[in-house]
């Protein structure tokens, strides 16, 4: 079974706290967006240990490594937009299509250990890009290909609820 591509504009997870997940992005002033990175990664080192890492819970929903995967790619692409907004005046980002790049990349194929060790790098260069952003850098902008703004600050909040978000989807039942 084909996992449905998830449309939603989670956006509005920058206004109020995740009723799924109960990320509230109240609670992740900006100077704790490296740290936290860095503890998440460190939790999906655990997750990608795990006996039933390439096990779906449903036919209809991502293996932990899958949703590894995703997080690792996640923490490029983010660190790639942070990136592009603290070097160029309100770039606008391609579209991202999560889904395709799973099947692309053979998510189910990979192997846990290298993955691990790619999330945690990843992960590590996003951060340090966090650690060196200060003063006016957290009003600086950037727009996704639906339209939707971010400013460094929101973007740090909005990336840090997509890899929270999985780490409760792999860890919750289903």
């Amino acid at each position: 079974m084909t996992i449905t591509p998830d449309g939603k504009d989670w956006t509005w997870v920058l206004e109020r706290p995740c009723e799924e997940c109960g990320f509230d992005a109240t609670s992740y002033p900006r100077d704790s967006f490296a740290r936290a990175i860095r503890e998440n990664a460190q939790q999906w080192t655990i997750v990608l240990e795990r006996d039933d890492v390439r096990q779906r819970p449903r036919d209809d929903k991502w293996s932990p490594l899958e949703y590894s995967c995703h997080v690792r790619d996640v923490y490029k692409t983010m660190g790639g937009r942070l990136a592009r907004m603290l070097d160029d005046d309100d770039p606008v980002f391609p579209n991202w299509d999560q889904d395709e790049t799973a099947l692309q990349e053979r998510y189910e194929l990979q192997q846990p250990e290298l993955v691990s060790g790619e999330l945690v790098e990843a992960a590590g260069a996003y951060a340090e890009r966090f650690d060196g952003v200060s003063g006016e850098q957290w009003s600086r902008t950037g727009t996704r290909s639906n339209g939707s703004r971010f400013t460094v600050e929101t973007l740090g909040a909005y990336g840090l609820h997509d890899v929270v978000h999985h780490l409760w989807d792999v860890t919750t039942a289903s």
